[in-house]
């Protein structure tokens, strides 16, 4: 059995990853982490009460964090001083934030993707075939929608998405972004040619999706080596 830390248990994803992990027989929750200050910090959460304190993270074996990049980059700290290893699914870090990451995977194993889905994984490994076989007359944009309230613009997914084709057209891609409403993901390639065009969708209909791929990486990563990994690695084989 995996032991396992969550942190931003009080968030979106920290409360969907907590409730699958909970009826998941290859988990036992010890650490259920959230920011200092908050009105919950203390109650009960399942047979565990929220703590404020990283030092919890000596009891666990893989710790998840879907937060914000200055808590992440807080966690990280403790993540490389009890030597455990992490799921990092947070976007909007800044180039110190990410050299950071770099730096700890020296030292524990981390799987970073800033999108956990099996579907958009897909799309990553399969678009630069894509833009090759289209060839140079085709210009390509993407759309990423999101609700209201999301930090970050462009998201992770969309940059990294546009890093992808970026790398096989040797162009840069234009980002368009939207901010509605309760959105959960939704994110659309454009190739447009003379007289034709190519869409390429994908739309996350809830949050558990990231979760259940967050819950993957976590199965797949307890007893790895360090290094940086990403869902592309833990899609290779059955966690």
């Amino acid at each position: 059995m995996i032991k396992l830390g969550i942190a931003g248990v009080c968030g979106k994803m920290g409360r969907r990853i907590f409730k699958l992990a909970q009826h998941d027989k290859d988990f036992e929750i010890n650490l259920a982490l959230e920011k200092k200050g908050i009105p919950e910090i203390g109650r009960e959460l399942g047979k565990l009460k929220i703590s404020s304190s990283p030092d919890g993270l000596f009891l666990v074996d893989v710790f998840i964090d879907f937060t914000t990049p200055e808590a992440t980059e807080s966690n990280l700290d403790y993540v490389a001083r009890y030597k455990k290893a992490v799921v990092l699914g947070t976007t909007g870090m800044n180039d110190a934030q990410l050299k950071k990451v770099e730096e700890i995977s020296k030292i524990v194993p981390v799987v970073f993707s800033p999108n956990m889905s099996v579907g958009v994984n897909v799309l990553f490994s399969i678009l630069p075939e894509i833009a090759a076989r289209l060839g140079p007359d085709y210009n390509i944009e993407i759309v990423e929608a999101h609700h209201k309230v999301k930090k970050d613009s462009p998201s992770g997914t969309a940059k990294k998405l546009g890093e992808v084709l970026t790398g096989a057209t040797g162009k840069e891609i234009t980002i368009h972004s939207v901010r509605l409403g309760d959105i959960v993901g939704d994110h659309t390639i454009i190739f447009c040619g003379n007289s034709e065009r190519i869409e390429i969708k994908h739309q996350a209909h809830s949050r558990d999706l990231f979760a259940l791929g967050a819950l993957k990486a976590a199965k797949w990563i307890a007893g790895k080596p360090a290094g940086l990994y990403s869902m592309k690695d833990v899609l290779k084989q059955k966690a």
